[in-house]
């Protein structure tokens, strides 16, 4: 892309560079990448906007252990793991879990995504409607993140061999989350 100028797109954020200007990035700075995302240290903040229009925030539940499930209607994989999340959810809600499911759907399958969400223990919305720097584009599902109750990640669903959650897995790596002390 040229400038009017005629010189090139790259030489000119170069020249914004040169002029400091790129330098307010350190008093605002850019969300974190997923390649960003590392195992013990602050998760990233997510905010669902629900099918009906409430907001809920990973900062809003410190304290909780927390699990951001990202789904879609039409993946077989994700309505499996769907039914085990919700009661996994149900079953350790006392205990400080709170799952936050993120649909790929989009706003015209609201229909579809009304009737799962109708079988779920937990709050569901669209990926679209919410916020979700520093996890990445998604771009395969299902992908999952847990958070602990300090607010530290401790699974990111990028590196996760096999994505879905299994029984055995959620005992693996949520039971002793949950069985931490806050």
């Amino acid at each position: 892309m040229k400038q009017a100028n005629g010189s090139s797109r790259r030489a000119f954020l170069h020249r914004v560079a040169a002029a400091g200007i790129v330098g307010l990035s350190s008093r605002f700075p850019l969300p974190a990448r997923a390649s960003e995302l590392r195992l013990g240290r602050p998760a990233p903040p997510a905010t669902l906007v629900t099918l009906d229009n409430e907001r809920i925030s990973t900062s809003d539940l410190k304290g909780r252990v927390i699990m951001l499930t990202f789904w879609a209607t039409w993946c077989g994989p994700c309505r499996q793991e769907l039914p085990l999340l919700s009661a996994y959810a149900r079953q350790h809600a006392a205990d400080g879990l709170s799952v936050l499911g993120f649909t790929l759907d989009e706003a015209e399958d609201l229909k579809k995504v009304r009737a799962v969400q109708q079988t779920l223990s937990f709050p569901v919305g669209f990926v679209a409607a919410s916020t979700l720097p520093g996890y990445g584009r998604i771009w395969r599902i299902p992908v999952n993140f847990a958070i602990d109750r300090h607010g530290r990640l401790v699974d990111d669903g990028w590196k996760d061999k096999e994505a879905v959650w299994t029984a055995e897995r959620l005992e693996r790596i949520i039971a002793p989350v949950l069985a931490r002390a806050s």
